[in-house]
């Protein structure tokens, strides 16, 4: 036994000396010191011995394990280091490649007009609200005293889900309008609210139509509200969007949910009213439409019209958009060209 343990010994530190990788040196530990390894398997045999003959042989396999593991340990160690050193080699870098090139964003111009806008009526003290895309004929229409034969109602002008036209059918709402018949609803006066949001209309897509855009409404509701407050509210706007030159005239109108009704122009921001291409050489340019709000409106809102009064109005963010930035195709803005989101940074 004692032979054999010399034996055993001599050849782990051969292989142990002729390992060449951290697998290698595993598999020797395996082979010799594992639950069923040679120098395991000799020390299993050693109750057949006498308590001499144990002593004696038990002190030289201890003394065979422990050179074996020592020896192992600095055979890790050494074949560790050494990946770790060709790891480094293979993996070192150049710092005198050039690096990667990261383009920073920027805001879509759409997101950048709408914040603005809304940013003004904010200081303004309005409240933001917000309502569901898809909704009822009778939010998007009948509420806002909007006649039955109206063109606006065909399915050549709005996206319908059914082929009916009661006042439950559900269709993609044609404006931002029908939030002002949910907040009356859900909140009594004084009310002073800006509606951003997304609205659908059946048009073919061309430079100045698209079947998805977006609108900015502003709905004021309290009593003692005159066309005087209106007109004091969108020359402030003007101001503080266009410049403190800007100038607004009014432009008599009809929309069913006002009365009266006007469109609203403002002086070229861009020539200052002398005439140029952005205004077609007239000097103004029409930026919304507005009015005082309809007493049905008022009723279909659940706010008693001979108390209360107010005044509404919408604009169109594209529009608005295409003419702060001179950009005379509305599809560019839906495309995803990077090259033309890069130019608003």
């Amino acid at each position: 036994m004692q032979a054999e343990l010399q034996k055993i010994l001599a050849e782990a530190l051969e292989a142990i000396a002729k390992a060449s990788s951290v697998e290698e040196c595993e598999e020797t530990r395996v082979k010799f010191l594992g639950k069923k390894g040679a120098l395991t398997e000799i020390l299993k045999g050693m109750g057949k011995l006498s308590p001499e003959e144990k002593k004696e042989i038990g002190q030289i396999a201890n003394k065979a394990k422990a050179e074996i593991e020592n020896t192992l340990n600095a055979r890790f160690a050494e074949l560790k280091a050494a990946a770790q050193t060709a790891k480094l080699a293979a993996e070192k870098i150049d710092v005198t490649e050039p690096g990667k090139k990261f383009e920073l964003g920027a805001k879509h111009p759409l997101t950048v007009t709408m914040n603005e806008i809304l940013n003004v009526f904010k200081s303004m003290g309005y409240s933001i609200v917000e309502g569901p895309e898809v909704e009822t004929v009778w939010h998007n229409f009948d509420a806002l005293n909007s006649p039955k034969n109206h063109p606006s109602r065909d399915m050549t002008d709005t996206f319908y889900f059914s082929e009916g036209r009661g006042s439950e059918d559900m269709i993609l709402r044609t404006h931002t309008s029908p939030v002002e018949i949910r907040t009356m609803l859900s909140q009594k006066p004084p009310i002073k609210v800006v509606v951003p949001g997304r609205c659908f209309r059946n048009d073919t897509p061309d430079a100045t139509h698209s079947p998805m855009f977006h609108q900015i409404e502003g709905l004021v509701v309290d009593e003692g509200i005159t066309l005087a407050d209106l007109k004091g509210t969108l020359d402030t706007f003007a101001k503080l969007m266009f410049g403190p030159d800007a100038r607004i005239k009014f432009r008599p109108s009809h929309f069913p949910f006002t009365e009266p009704s006007a469109e609203i122009d403002v002086s070229c921001f861009k020539c200052g009213g002398k005439g140029c291409n952005v205004c077609k050489g007239s000097g103004w340019i029409e930026i919304l439409g507005c009015g005082l709000t309809h007493p049905h409106v008022l009723q279909a809102g659940g706010i008693d019209p001979e108390k209360y009064s107010g005044f509404a109005f919408g604009m169109g963010v594209e529009r608005v958009a295409m003419l702060k930035y001179g950009v005379e195709d509305i599809r560019l803005f839906y495309e995803n060209d990077m090259r033309f989101i890069s130019e608003f940074k």
